[in-house]
């Protein structure tokens, strides 16, 4: 039996990916703040009677919306911490383990091309200038890792991931506009979004990171390559909250946008050639369904 250590194993992904690697027959052990906390490096040690075939490294402190305008010292002092602490390890008990880190496309410059081959060049957006440095970090960290010992390591960079079962606070922008559209049509009161409406965004489905993950670490067993993962579709929050409407037969009259609001970058859309010649991405979700289930839940 192979065994995984998950970190960020109650975050939205991590509560996927465990079942998931379950019925692959992958022993699973857990990081979280109460069981192996990433902030002392010490706490790690309890694994060490464990030769882990998979580290896969989920945890971040984050939040969407603007929290990223109030808590950047936070954010910079915590994430760089956690990874550091988890790559260490990584190096000096567990090389044998191939590590998958995940990045965020807030680490791209919004002025280029969301390729790969772009995400350590380029300006960060000033309001996501601190979590994007710790990630774009830990990329360093991996290929650093490789270059000097040869460990092995895939660095996933996921758009926005939604789906069902998702956290009920979870802001989101995507979740953001069901919750309010929802809400409206139920107290029959107006929907306020954030922003002008045309500020444009991608998703990519949990099922499908999910699947392209497993191919890429399992079955494919790929080596030290940064992979993008979306839909490869972006479109503008007006234009989802037009969808979301017709899907839950609210009138779109009805929806305000805060145009005072923090927004965020203008326009995000990573680019999945690379996804999709290696076979990760032949089946994206189809985004009506994809909301579909949301709403179910």
């Amino acid at each position: 039996m192979k065994t995984a250590l998950i970190t960020g194993s109650t975050g939205y992904l991590g509560k996927h990916l465990i079942p998931v690697l379950h019925k692959l027959n992958i022993l699973c052990r857990v990081s979280n703040t109460t069981e192996g906390n990433l902030l002392k490096y010490k706490n790690l040690k309890q694994f060490n009677n464990i030769d882990f075939d998979y580290i896969f490294h989920l945890a971040a402190y984050t939040k969407a919306g603007d929290f990223c305008l109030f808590h950047p010292y936070d954010q910079w002092l915590i994430n760089d911490k956690i990874n550091h602490n988890i790559i260490r390890y990584w190096v000096e008990n567990q090389p044998q383990a191939k590590f998958i880190g995940m990045g965020t496309s807030c680490s791209y410059d919004p002025n280029l091309p969301m390729i790969e081959e772009n995400y350590l060049d380029g300006k960060l957006d000033k309001d996501l200038f601190a979590y994007a440095t710790t990630k774009r970090t830990m990329l360093v960290g991996l290929q650093a890792a490789y270059k000097q010992w040869g460990l092995n390591y895939l660095y996933f960079i996921p758009s926005t991931i939604y789906g069902p079962n998702f956290t009920r606070n979870d802001n989101h922008f995507i979740y953001d506009i069901v919750r309010k559209i929802k809400h409206a049509k139920e107290t029959n009161t107006k929907a306020v979004l954030w922003g002008s409406g045309f500020q444009s965004r991608d998703l990519v489905y949990i099922t499908d990171v999910i699947n392209a993950m497993i191919k890429a670490t399992i079955t494919d067993n790929l080596p030290n390559e940064i992979i993008n993962l979306s839909s490869g579709v972006s479109m503008s929050i007006g234009n989802y909250a037009i969808k979301i409407c017709k899907l839950l037969d609210f009138d779109f009259k009805n929806v305000i946008f805060n145009q005072s609001a923090y927004q965020g970058v203008w326009h995000k859309k990573l680019i999945i050639d690379k996804a999709k010649k290696l076979g990760l991405l032949d089946n994206i979700t189809d985004f009506d369904l994809g909301i579909l289930n949301l709403l179910s839940c």
